[in-house]
C-alpha cells in the first residue's frame, strides 16, 4: 500500500490522493525533474532580463540627469543676465548705475530672505516618524511581556 491522505473512504469522497510508492512511474520522476530544470532556467532568464533592463534604465537616467544639470546651469546663467538687463533698464530710465544694480540686489536679497523664512517655518513642522516609533515601542513592550 502507500500513503493515504484520508482516513475515511466513502462513496461521496473517493480516495483519489492515494500514492503507491512502489509503482511510481520513472517517466513521472523525469517529468518533475524536467519541470524543475525548466523553472530554474526561466528564473535565470528573468534575472538576466531584469539586469539588462536596469542597466538600460540606468544609462538613460544618467544621460537625463546630465542634461538636467546642463539645463539648470544654462537657466541659472540666463537669470543672471536677466537681472543685469533689468539693472541696465533702470539705469536707462534715469537712475545712476549704482542705484539700478542696488535695486536689483535689494529685490534679490528680499526674495532670498522670504524664501529662507518660509522654508524655516516649514522645516519646524517636520517631525520624525512618531506613529511608527510608538508602534515599535508597543511591539517591543508586548514581546518583552
Amino acid at each position: 500500500m502507500g500513503f493515504r491522505t484520508s482516513t475515511t473512504n466513502s462513496a461521496h469522497y473517493p480516495d483519489l490522493m492515494a500514492i503507491d510508492t512502489k509503482q511510481t512511474d520513472p517517466g513521472l520522476i523525469e517529468l518533475v525533474r524536467s519541470a524543475a530544470a525548466d523553472t530554474t532556467e526561466l528564473v535565470k532568464q528573468q534575472i538576466e532580463l531584469t539586469k539588462a533592463e536596469v542597466k538600460d534604465n540606468m544609462r538613460t537616467a544618467g544621460s537625463s540627469f546630465g542634461l538636467l544639470a546642463v539645463g539648470g546651469v544654462i537657466l541659472f546663467l540666463g537669470v543672471i543676465f536677466l537681472l543685469v538687463t533689468i539693472a541696465y533698464v533702470l539705469v536707462e530710465l534715469g537712475l545712476p548705475v549704482w542705484a539700478g544694480f542696488g535695486i536689483v540686489t535689494l529685490v534679490l536679497i528680499l526674495l532670498g530672505l522670504i524664501m529662507l523664512l518660509v522654508g524655516r517655518s516649514r522645516a519646524k513642522s517636520v517631525h520624525g516618524p512618531e506613529r511608527s516609533m510608538a508602534a515599535l515601542e508597543a511591539t517591543k513592550s508586548t514581546l518583552r511581556g
